[in-house]
This record gives structure tokens, C-alpha cells and sequence, in this order.
């Protein structure tokens, strides 16, 4: 199993390189393949977590064998996004034991048991910490199996596919995932659709657009304070109480996934996510 994750020290592998703002790791192997992975720090914390796990799929060695890949861009905090990489796998493998198979519908309902996991934890945590209502994270995963390659995103994260073009050095890059930004002009036309009778429910602030003026991604992980009322109260902070809440993000409906098939390793550079 594959785990390279964020390390804040230097370790005895010449293929890792640290600095005071950045890690990477040049090449390690995975069952399809090779990968590296980079993490450069922008904020005094780091809210951002990534993982890419490589063999078994379900919960059984005899299951489907395969790559999985998240990135969990968090915000407002870091415990979202660690709560996605703790969780989101474990998840995904259980439910592919349960149905026998990877399939769209597994990467999807691993999209919703994991939100309802968090929610149910700022709604224990609640009294003790209100901040947790705050807290959010994009969640882009990819899933490559059986021949197919798996993409759900929720937030504004992207994946890249680099296709090598024949009889040229060139590589063309192809987007792979959606994005859910409100300074996107079709998601800020979705919202107030969704929306009709808010008339705050994006709002241009310091010339960039935002959900209710706060934040810009549309759908997350996480941010409890913007899908139930529930949260939309004391002892949150005053700067998060709006005067209306909506489902910002359900994943199990709204997290957008698509599915396509592998292209032959000819024709294949990388995938970026």
C-alpha cells in the first residue's frame, strides 16, 4: 500500500526533497504505473491533505485491485480536509466490498457517507466546538480500475489528462473534472436557479464572486453552517450566520462524477491532478 503524505521533515529517501515551503517525492511505483507527488505550503497552516493508495479496493485482498488518488483542498480549517483523508478511503473500500465491484454509484455513495460522517461529527462537537460548522474542503478523487478511470469532484479542483499526440513530442492536456466556483458564470446562473427567491445567494465581494458573500466554492464536503439551519446560529461566529441557508452541496446528488476509458499507454502521458 502507497501512502506518501505531507511529511514536515526530511527523511533518509533520495527521492524526497523538503524545503522550508515545499515537499515533493519524484517517483514511486503504484499498480499501474508511476507517480510523484509535490505539496507547497501558501498559508501559516496547512488546511490542504492528499493521498494515493495503490492495491486493494475493497475491504478484501481477493477484491478488485487498483489506484485511487485524493485531493482535499480544505478551507476554514484543517478538519475537514483531514477528516476526508481518514475516512473517504475506508469508506470507498467498503462499500466496493458490499457491491462486489468499482463502479460509479461506489465512488458516489463514498461521496455521501463521508459527508454525513462529518456532519454527524460537528453536530457532536457542536457545543465544544462551533467552529467545526465552519469548516469545509473540495473533494477531488480519481479511481483507476479494470480499464477505467473513475473522476468525481465536488469544488474546485481539476484534473488533467496529458495525452501524448502521435509522431510529435507534444502532449495536449484535456480537463478531465468539472469545477463548482461562483466566479463561474454557468455555476452562479445554476445557484440562483436552484435559488429564485434568494436574492443574496451570490454576491460580488472585493470583485470576486461568492455563496452568500462568504465563500466560492458552490459544492464541498463539509460547511455545515451553509446547509442546515441547524448550524446557522450561536455559538457560530457572527461572520458566518447568513439570513438563510441552502444545500450547498449534497454528494450523493450533486458532486458531479464521470467515468471514462483508459486511454492505451500509447496514446497516455499523465494524469495531473
Amino acid at each position: 500500500m502507497v501512502r506518501p503524505c505531507w511529511r514536515t521533515f526530511l527523511e533518509d529517501d533520495a527521492t524526497e526533497k523538503a524545503d522550508r515551503l515545499l515537499w515533493s517525492k519524484n517517483l514511486g511505483s503504484h499498480v499501474y504505473g508511476e507517480f510523484s507527488m509535490a505539496v507547497i505550503q501558501a498559508n501559516s497552516l496547512i488546511e490542504d491533505q492528499s493521498q494515493l493508495e495503490s492495491g486493494p479496493l475493497s475491504s478484501t485482498n481477493s477484491g478488485p485491485q487498483g489506484t485511487f488518488v485524493g485531493v482535499y483542498d480544505g478551507h476554514g480549517g484543517t478538519e475537514a480536509s483531514k477528516f476526508i483523508n481518514h475516512n473517504f478511503f475506508s469508506n470507498f473500500k467498503k462499500i466496493v466490498s458490499e457491491q462486489k465491484d468499482v463502479s460509479e454509484t461506489a465512488v458516489r455513495n463514498a461521496f455521501a457517507s463521508t459527508e454525513e460522517g462529518f456532519l454527524s461529527l460537528a453536530k457532536k462537537q457542536w457545543l465544544s466546538k462551533p467552529h467545526m460548522a465552519s469548516v469545509g474542503s473540495c473533494c477531488l478523487v480519481g479511481v483507476i480500475c479494470n480499464g477505467l478511470l473513475y473522476i468525481a469532484n465536488a469544488g474546485d479542483s481539476r484534473v488533467v489528462l496529458g495525452r501524448a499526440e502521435r509522431g510529435s513530442r507534444e502532449v495536449t492536456a484535456l480537463q478531465l473534472s468539472t469545477e463548482h466556483n461562483a466566479n463561474i458564470e454557468t455555476v452562479r446562473n445554476e445557484l440562483r436557479c436552484l435559488h429564485p427567491n434568494d436574492s443574496q445567494i451570490v454576491v460580488l465581494k472585493h470583485k470576486v464572486w461568492r455563496v452568500k458573500g462568504i465563500i466560492q466554492v458552490s459544492r464541498s464536503i463539509g460547511d455545515p453552517y451553509l446547509k442546515t439551519s441547524e448550524f446557522n446560529r450561536e455559538p457560530l461566529q457572527s461572520k458566518f450566520q447568513t439570513a438563510r441557508t441552502f444545500p450547498q452541496a449534497n454528494p450523493k446528488s450533486r458532486a458531479r462524477n464521470t467515468s471514462a476509458e483508459t486511454p492505451t499507454r500509447r496514446s497516455i502521458s499523465h494524469f495531473c491532478f
